[in-house]
């Protein structure tokens, strides 16, 4: 893994609220033939062949079922059909959290990734290392971090707090989109709306950007 160390303050204040935190570079195999399904998945699902993430409208943060990052790293680098959807490329996220709060950022910002149907050609993901949403909300250090690097992308491409969203709130975005008709109301339950309006209240506390 490549590091990566950004501004080291404890805790963003309202006259920082874009600093960049420490992110560690651990990228998953990105190559041409993935970007090659990725434009391919793009066509299917948005109407346009494109692998390229530019101007992204919404964040989406996720739970990863999982205890930590390093699972969730192997989940998503081999290139294989997910088990959910069968389709490829494989799923991924562009950064995971690990409970201890370390970031880790998996994909390159201007790639697609897959981890939310109907949003993946505007949105960029971040998974968090848990179970549930509570896992997140009361671990002081993975929420602060996770703040920290939401604030500091939503600033970076001017996305408003409203649209930072849960990814059981997918199917209430304005840029959510999908022309596979069975898939029109897929979504999942991590990071319900409820949780949600807690943590865009955290996230409002850092300040504008």
């Amino acid at each position: 893994m490549a590091t990566s160390i950004g501004p080291a303050q404890a805790a963003p204040a309202a006259g920082a609220s874009a600093a960049r935190p420490p992110i560690t570079r651990w990228p998953i195999p990105f190559g041409a033939k993935r970007k090659r399904e990725m434009a391919a998945y793009s066509e299917r699902h948005y109407g346009e062949y494109q692998w390229q993430l530019r101007h992204p409208h919404v964040i989406v943060e996720h739970m990863a079922e999982t205890s930590s990052a390093s699972a969730v790293y192997n989940t998503f680098a081999p290139d294989v059909p997910d088990v959910e959807l069968h389709e490829l490329p494989n799923v991924c996220a562009h950064f995971v959290i690990g409970s201890s709060g370390r970031i880790f950022q998996l994909v390159n910002l201007r790639t697609r990734c897959r981890h939310t149907v109907g949003l993946n050609w505007t949105a960029i993901g971040i998974e968090h290392a848990g179970f549930a949403d509570s896992d997140v909300l009361d671990n002081p250090r993975q929420l602060r971090e996770s703040l920290r690097l939401t604030q500091y992308l939503r600033c970076h491409f001017h996305i408003p707090v409203h649209d930072v969203i849960g990814h059981a709130e997918s199917l209430t975005s304005p840029y959510h989109h999908e022309l596979v008709p069975s898939l029109r109301t897929q979504t999942h339950g991590d990071w319900r709306h409820s949780s949600m309006r807690v943590y865009r209240q955290h996230l409002r506390r850092l300040g504008p950007c």
